[in-house]
């Protein structure tokens, strides 16, 4: 894993019991999981790359259009499929034929894979990335060492 990876992980952790909130990111207090990777990104890199304007729980689903994919290909390197590891910035399609709504930062737990992510209802956790969790991840991002 690299050394921003491993960053990315320590401090996605920090973040572990902080209230799921909509649309907001701050450690503690609340966070989605935008927010947890907005937090994160403040925390890590300075100021967020661009505003993020009001969105609904749905996204952007009624419009069928990939505006958390687009967002990140704008702000991080895509990676390709030969391989995962500690420190990618996981999405994930919650349902098949929707659009990509879910965020998470892949960690471990032993030898065991698991994420970082906050969920409704449970806040930021630390969740096994299981077989039916795998299956959902649409793409994997690498978290920037620096700002351009």
């Amino acid at each position: 894993m690299s050394a921003a990876g491993e960053r990315l992980v320590w401090a996605a952790r920090q973040w572990i019991g902080t209230p799921y909130v909509h649309q907001a990111a701050t450690k503690g207090a609340g966070c989605d999981c935008l927010g947890l990777l907005r937090g994160v990104w403040s925390e890590l890199l300075g100021c967020e790359p661009e505003a993020v304007p009001p969105y609904s729980m749905d996204w952007s689903e009624p419009q069928g259009e990939e505006q958390l994919w687009a967002a990140a290909l704008r702000h991080m390197t895509a990676k390709a499929d030969d391989g995962a590891a500690r420190g990618d910035v996981l999405l994930f399609r919650m349902r098949q034929g929707a659009v990509a709504k879910h965020l998470g930062v892949q960690a471990s737990i032993g030898d065991r894979p698991s994420f970082i992510h906050a969920y409704a209802g449970h806040g930021v956790v630390e969740s096994p990335l299981s077989a039916p969790w795998q299956r959902r991840i649409v793409a994997r991002f690498i978290f920037p060492e620096e700002v351009s």
